[in-house]
């Protein structure tokens, strides 16, 4: 039965709910929610405090628990910097004495290291959870990567994120999936389902910089601005079709991926907790009859100008979509799916009061 990874944000009754959902949570990941550690997402107006973080945590003692550590990059002076070094340490030894830590998911290696260095036995307590933006798309990688957390202090992941490539390409996950299972026994594997970024994204690694950049405190975040102008948002905006190529998986389509995979990974948490729960009602129940969008982390900008009845999406769309040879010019599939199931929107003023 394949378990789902989803965001935790300390919010009292998003909390509630999770409890509810523990049966099918295999993890959450969250936020340290400290100004000197950012993460992969956009640094929030709002910063929870961090005992609010712990408490929350608590009242979930079914799935295990990873905190995100997964910026692109960090401001070199972090690697040196004794003191940042340790305030993230004092976190995780936090966590740790709540029992509310199990790992840390991590995208910048010279992060990994001086970490370890600077706190042996904190870090031999916590599994080094590769990221998605990792991309291992290829055992390889899977290989490379884990070998390189085997030379750290931490422990080795039970878990590892895969890329979302592989969410539509079968053949190659499969191969994957069969020499994990051999070289790797302990391992889970994890694919994510609701990004909605583009295929293979030619954006991807230039706007995770920019946000880690951002994120640095070095300049103003203006990812948003610049994708509308000159990247996905323009891109999409001009040719909506494109969505469909986008390597999300729906709920309905979870089965497809059993005896492949054991984790589902959801994301969204900067969306807030509405989203979330709604985010995960779909995916445990494997079925859902609104806006395809509005599952969609990165594509919440569209659900406001289109409406995709997931349910009238045909029965086929699974095969036909990850059976694609990507040749969009010699086909008309998405952009005739397109127009049976998408309705445009009307524009309406976001309501700020609330």
């Amino acid at each position: 039965m394949l378990l789902l990874d989803v965001p935790f944000l300390p919010d009292p009754q998003y909390t509630e709910f999770l409890a509810e959902f523990q049966p099918v949570l295999h993890s959450v990941h969250f936020s340290l929610f400290l100004d000197t550690i950012p993460d992969g997402r956009h640094r929030s107006s709002t910063v929870p405090e961090f005992g609010d973080l712990a408490a929350g945590l608590a009242r979930l003692p079914g799935p295990k628990k990873y905190g995100l550590l997964n910026s692109r990059f960090h401001h070199p002076r972090l690697y040196s910097d004794k003191a940042a070094l340790r305030k993230i340490i004092r976190a995780l030894d936090t966590l740790l004495a709540a029992d509310t830590l199990h790992g840390i998911t991590i995208v910048d290696f010279y992060l990994l290291q001086a970490l370890s260095d600077t706190s042996p036995e904190t870090c031999s307590q916590l599994e080094a959870v590769p990221g998605v933006n990792c991309m291992l798309d290829s055992f390889a990688k899977v290989q490379a990567t884990l070998s390189a957390i085997a030379e750290t202090g931490f422990k080795p992941p039970t878990k590892i994120n895969l890329d979302r490539s592989l969410n539509r390409n079968l053949p190659e996950l499969a191969t994957i999936s069969q020499q994990c299972r051999r070289h790797f026994p302990g391992v889970k594997l994890t694919l994510l389902a609701n990004e909605g970024c583009l295929d293979r994204c030619p954006f991807k690694l230039a706007h995770d910089a920019q946000i880690a950049f951002a994120n640095t405190g070095c300049i103003a975040n203006e990812t948003h601005n610049t994708n509308q102008e000159l990247g996905c948002i323009r891109e999409l905006g001009a040719h909506p079709e494109k969505l469909f190529k986008s390597p999300c998986i729906r709920p309905e389509d979870l089965e497809q991926y059993e005896g492949m995979v054991e984790v589902i990974k959801l994301c969204g948490r900067t969306l807030g907790p509405a989203f979330l729960q709604r985010v995960v009602r779909a995916y445990a129940n494997r079925r859902y009859e609104g806006n395809l969008l509005d599952l969609m982390d990165t594509m919440e900008w569209l659900a406001k100008r289109l409406y995709v009845a997931n349910a009238e999406l045909p029965a086929d769309f699974w095969a036909r979509l990850t059976g694609c040879d990507k040749n969009c010019r010699a086909c008309s599939y998405c952009r005739e799916l397109l127009v049976k199931v998408a309705t445009p929107l009307a524009f309406r003023l976001e309501d700020l009061r609330r």
